[in-house]
């Protein structure tokens, strides 16, 4: 596909918009919501956009793992074991994303998200302090069920997957936030590639306005891992309630 023609003020607005969607992204998630819109008004088409956003997501989530692992906030070997179903859903979901419209699912994500700010909002302990971590491989077949299911959202829309991630993560797995926001970075990093080749095979990635997206996504990543570690789960709590709520009432209403 050709390439589109950016203005000069379109470079920053793009660059911006992924430094704010890369720091959201690595605390919480559904820092799509803000890109993917951005990509379409520059002129890319709706799965043009989905498409090119996984550049960004990609090399973000790159950044985001790499610095967590080097704070010591990172489980590789958990992470490792939950990404295999977590590739294969993000597969389904970018192949079924390729063919359908994404309205209707991301409203009734919207309406979870809503659920999800209130569970987040009244039982903090279970978001801040984390319990004893479960053995992953326990319950290996739900625990499969649960990140390949995930995956298929992310491969198929992307925008909110980080808040179920999370989820998952903190009362399914036990980890207090920091902890699991360094395993989802490193999920979304394995599975994204694999979404982004289905993309990239549709023709349906702008590479250019991906590259430039991905310069503000990194730097934004960075700025996360760095906050996230140094803050603690209080303040990781904090931005996930923001980003629930605002991403609930976009899904939803807009």
């Amino acid at each position: 596909m050709d390439f589109i023609d950016l203005e000069w003020y379109q470079y920053a607005l793009i660059i911006g918009a992924g430094l704010i969607a890369g720091f959201i992204n690595t605390l919480a998630g559904s820092g799509s919501l803000l890109t993917l819109p951005l990509l379409m008004f520059i002129g890319l088409p709706p799965t043009v956009a989905n498409g090119t956003n996984r550049i960004a997501i990609m090399l973000q989530s790159l950044v985001g793992s790499v610095g967590f692992r080097k704070q010591g906030a990172l489980n590789l070997r958990a992470g490792l074991m939950l990404g295999i179903p977590s590739v294969l859903g993000s597969v389904a979901g970018a192949l079924i994303a390729l063919a359908i419209n994404a309205k209707a699912m991301e409203r009734a994500v919207g309406i979870l998200l809503i659920f999800m700010f209130f569970v987040v909002l009244f039982k903090p302990e279970a978001w801040l302090k984390g319990r004893q971590e479960k053995d992953l491989s326990a319950s290996k077949w739900l625990n499969f069920l649960i990140f390949f299911l995930i995956g298929v959202y992310g491969g198929f829309v992307q925008a909110g997957v980080g808040f179920f991630l999370l989820g998952g993560l903190v009362l399914g797995a036990g980890l207090d936030l920091v902890k699991a926001n360094a395993i989802k970075n490193l999920l979304v990093f394995l599975y994204t590639p694999f979404a982004l080749a289905v993309y990239m095979i549709g023709n349906q990635v702008d590479y250019k306005a991906g590259l430039i997206l991905s310069i503000g996504s990194m730097a934004g990543a960075w700025l996360g891992t760095r906050s996230a570690v140094s803050w603690g789960p209080v303040f990781v709590r904090y931005v996930l309630l923001v980003a629930v709520l605002v991403s609930a009432i976009q899904l939803i209403f807009f």
